[in-house]
């Protein structure tokens, strides 16, 4: 049995998500021929982790069943959207590995049709123009408990509603001065269907529209309609849309006709992840207000912050089938998160040392003016990475946690007297410690065994300790930034009487500009990722230069963010 066979018949064996369970029935009842799902952004930011598991799910779903899923960007809000959201989202979802059915699509693209659909409902006694504001629509609207009240518009001939609408896509009226509602009930225990706004107006350029179109639909309107225009057979949302679901239906209902395809709207648990805001209005807050340096601020949750911290598509993909599509909300810890991508990581970086406070040893024993180069492995967990050779010469440099002066024995790295196997080299011993006038260590004076090449004693004896270490004269200079979270409280934004702001973590950005590295990482590409020995993995930043190398950390080889106290 091949490696290809094995993995079918694993995820045959995968027991079906609900949606999976859903898409299966409509299949086997020949309710579908073909699946055809979506993903619909708006284009007013940029896109987090969470929509990755919604891109993940949707395209996923129409690889698994042999369908298409449509990349639709739902542009109604003119005010808000931009043309770089648009190509950032475009970026992403490539990134992630996804290509889309035909040609990307906008709502933009449907304005005509859904202004036709939006005549025939009024002219279905179905719609209204209103003339309340949108505070007096919101205060009429009522509560759960008590029906809405009608507004005057109600009860306009089909005659004049047609009129005013057509003015008001003319241009005749200002902003917020008139809405299109939809009739369907103002007692209503949903308080969506209690006549909801259909379109507004809004005077602004579109990206796409130019000064076409002075009013706008909105996207609940919006939405079901453009789903039933690309023939969507499963449109999968969030749970927040559940209470929506309902005038989906109405809307569609009216404009059905008998033989096309009629989506069904299905919902599941948005993801919401420990330590993390995932607003899209809150995360603009922290670009705006300057808490970060941008939406791929390598803090931010967004798929760009991720990318260029180092994220693989693969953890992202391994993280979203772990966690799982569940039908209600809760809350998954980032450790999860991290795992992910030390793991995958673990397996495809490259292994290079790097000491990042760098510690003067001199080897008072090696040749003066001499170095040898010694080879080392690239990743332990991949054979064909093959290897490399490590310079080693008379000056190193060691991490300065990595010598302790006054030591007990559970210290198993350098110490006065003590010895050490340093990497791919040799062994070595610390024989005095060299000091400034203000008492700072500032070299160690050590020797070499020059019979434990390759970190092996020919007598036989034992070294528990083994350190990374560079040779300075071959020493590459850079500079890396360790990123943690961006957040010290689990749950930043959940607190109604204090402001999400005051839980961001003042060092979640530190920056280590006299790192030592070995020669290797002369040739490294930007985006490159690496496995700093003991230290964690690292990704060339995308702005980095050849005479400033930059390096994001993306996580530590192991979770240390337990250990922390905040007081």
């Amino acid at each position: 049995m091949t490696d290809k066979t094995i993995k079918e018949n694993a995820e045959e064996k995968k027991p079906l998500n609900f949606i999976e369970q859903i898409i299966e029935e409509d299949i086997n009842s020949g309710k579908h021929k073909e699946i055809i799902t979506r993903f619909p952004p708006e284009p007013n930011g940029y896109l987090h982790i969470g929509h990755a598991k919604s891109i993940i799910l949707n395209f996923g779903l129409g690889e698994r069943y042999k369908g298409k899923t449509n990349l639709r960007f739902d542009d109604t809000n003119p005010v808000k959207e931009d043309v770089e959201y648009v190509d950032s989202i475009l970026e992403d979802v490539k990134w992630l590995g996804y290509d889309w059915n035909g040609d990307v699509r906008f709502a933009s693209d449907y304005f005509d049709q859904l202004y036709d659909w939006a005549v025939m409902l009024i002219k279905k006694g179905l719609a209204y123009v209103d003339d309340q504001s949108g505070e007096e629509i919101s205060a009429n609207r009522g509560t759960p408990s008590k029906p809405g009240t009608s507004s005057s518009g109600r009860n306009r001939s089909i005659e004049e509603n047609i009129d005013l609408f057509e003015r008001m896509k003319n241009g005749e009226f200002k902003d917020g001065e008139k809405v299109l509602r939809a009739k369907i009930d103002m007692s209503s225990p949903n308080m969506h269907m209690r006549d909801p706004v259909m379109y507004r107006i809004k005077h602004a350029h579109h990206h796409r529209t130019g000064n076409k179109w002075c009013i706008y639909p909105m996207y609940d309107y919006t939405h079901g309609q453009s789903d039933y225009i690309e023939g969507i057979t499963h449109s999968i949302c969030t749970l927040e849309f559940e209470n929506h679901r309902p005038l989906y239906d109405w809307f569609l209902e009216h404009i059905y006709e008998t033989g096309k395809t009629k989506p069904r709207q299905i919902e599941f648990a948005r993801l919401n992840l420990s330590y993390t805001v995932m607003s899209k209005r809150k995360l603009a807050q922290l670009v705006e207000e300057k808490y970060v340096s941008g939406w791929d601020d390598p803090r931010m949750p967004t798929i760009s912050g991720l990318r260029r911290r180092g994220f693989t598509p693969e953890s992202l993909k391994v993280f979203a089938e772990k966690i799982g599509v569940a039908k209600r909300e809760n809350i998954i810890d980032v450790d999860l998160l991290e795992f992910s991508i030390r793991e995958h990581l673990n397996k495809i970086a490259q292994r290079v040392m790097v000491v990042q406070e760098p510690l003067k040893i001199t080897i008072t024993n090696y040749p003066e003016g001499e170095s040898e180069w010694l080879p080392a492995v690239n990743n332990p967990e991949d054979v064909s990475m093959g290897e490399r050779e490590v310079p080693f010469s008379k000056t190193l440099y060691i991490e300065q946690e990595d010598f302790l002066e006054e030591a007990d024995k559970k210290f198993f790295r350098l110490k006065p007297g003590g010895e050490v196997r340093l990497r791919y080299a040799y062994f070595i011993k610390c024989n005095e410690v060299v000091k400034d006038k203000n008492g700072n260590i500032t070299e160690l004076l050590c020797t070499y065994d020059p019979l434990s090449k390759g970190g092996n004693s020919p007598d036989g004896r034992k070294v528990k300790g083994t350190l990374h270490w560079v040779s300075a004269e071959h020493a590459v200079d850079i500079q890396i930034k360790q990123y943690d979270r961006l957040f010290n409280d689990e749950a930043p934004d959940s607190y109604k009487d204090r402001n999400f702001t005051e839980f961001i973590n003042l060092e979640s950005l530190s920056v280590a500009k006299n790192c030592k590295a070995e020669p290797y990482l002369k040739q490294a590409k930007q985006c490159e990722r690496f496995q700093f020995e003991r230290k964690g993995y690292y990704i060339l930043d995308k702005e980095s230069k050849h005479d400033n190398m930059v390096f994001n950390r993306t996580v530590t080889l192991k979770d240390s963010w337990k250990n922390k106290i905040f007081l």
